[in-house]
């Protein structure tokens, strides 16, 4: 009985644990599939605009650009999940331990600065971030470039989607706020399960109100990650109030996203190597965590 559990348990687990990739990959499709038919059917409504050349042209830059930025999300994110940031296979000789090295018993091993131990992925980061809980990987020293421009094209594509569905909150508002516009926009489940909006209206609004949330959301973990870049910190050290590891706003952009961090944004095809190798940083401030002043 307690083996069935047991078993239960980790299926669970496991399933909770895809659950976000999943849920993530649905919506990002879904989006990209309702600005599609938003593009090919819907717009543009200008009648006079069916009969000239230039339609062909506007569809084709709008498909363009958004098969760029999915294609963009869709590698960058396989890229994060794909690339390991922790300390398996890698060499933590002991002869080049000085300050800010650390021993992890749960890992049995010394570690140097900025890595810590996840207890979600049950093994010490490089320059650990954080634990992305929606791709149920911690963000470290190898993948947080693919982590960042990840997020960029994700907040480039919901701004366009929210550019594009201003047609679907016009039509929705065109009688004026109601008590029905109003929880069409805000809980189409509710509206959807009472019978009084159609299966395509609800997908509509559903989609629309998925994209001002996400853009709201993404706008906060990529401003607030990027602030993070150009100080050269980690969340980690963010919350202690240390900046210990600070080269300067080129500096810091090149520790985070290499070499190429002018370039790397545009594709995850174009290589950018990083500075160091995540275990020996060059500290230039103090390590001890900033004391408010009284």
């Amino acid at each position: 009985m307690a083996s069935f559990a047991s078993n239960a348990c980790c299926r669970v687990e496991r399933v909770c644990r895809h659950l976000p990739v999943v849920l993530n990959t649905f919506l990002v499709f879904s989006i990209t599939g309702e600005v599609s038919y938003l593009v090919l059917v819907e717009a543009p409504l200008e009648a006079d605009w069916t009969r000239t050349a230039w339609i062909s042209w506007w569809k084709a830059f709008h498909l363009l650009a958004q098969y760029f930025m999915l294609v963009n999300i869709c590698w960058n994110a396989s890229l994060f999940v794909k690339t390991s940031p922790t300390i398996k296979g890698v060499f933590l000789g002991g002869e080049g331990m000085v300050q800010g090295w650390r021993y992890c018993y749960t890992c049995e091993s010394h570690t140097p600065p900025r890595c810590s131990h996840c207890y979600d992925c049950k093994v010490c980061v490089l320059r650990r971030d954080h634990h992305c809980v929606f791709f149920g990987r911690c963000v470290g020293f190898r993948n947080y470039r693919y982590f960042l421009c990840c997020l960029l094209f994700m907040w480039s594509g919901l701004l366009y989607a929210v550019v594009m569905n201003v047609e679907v909150f016009m039509v929705i508002l065109k009688e004026g706020v109601t008590p029905h516009s109003v929880l069409l926009l805000l809980v189409p489940w509710i509206m959807l399960v009472s019978g009084q909006v159609s299966p395509r209206a609800f997908a509509f609004a559903f989609i629309a109100d998925t994209c001002v949330v996400g853009l709201l959301l993404v706008s906060a973990f990529l401003f607030f990650h990027v602030f993070l870049l150009l100080r050269g910190q980690t969340t980690r050290e963010w919350y202690s109030s240390r900046r210990p590891y600070s080269h300067g706003l080129l500096g810091n952009l090149q520790h985070g996203l290499g070499s190429r961090w002018f370039l790397c944004w545009l594709s995850p095809l174009i290589p950018s190597p990083l500075p160091g190798d995540g275990i020996h940083f060059q500290v230039t401030g103090s390590l001890e965590p900033a004391v408010a002043a009284r």
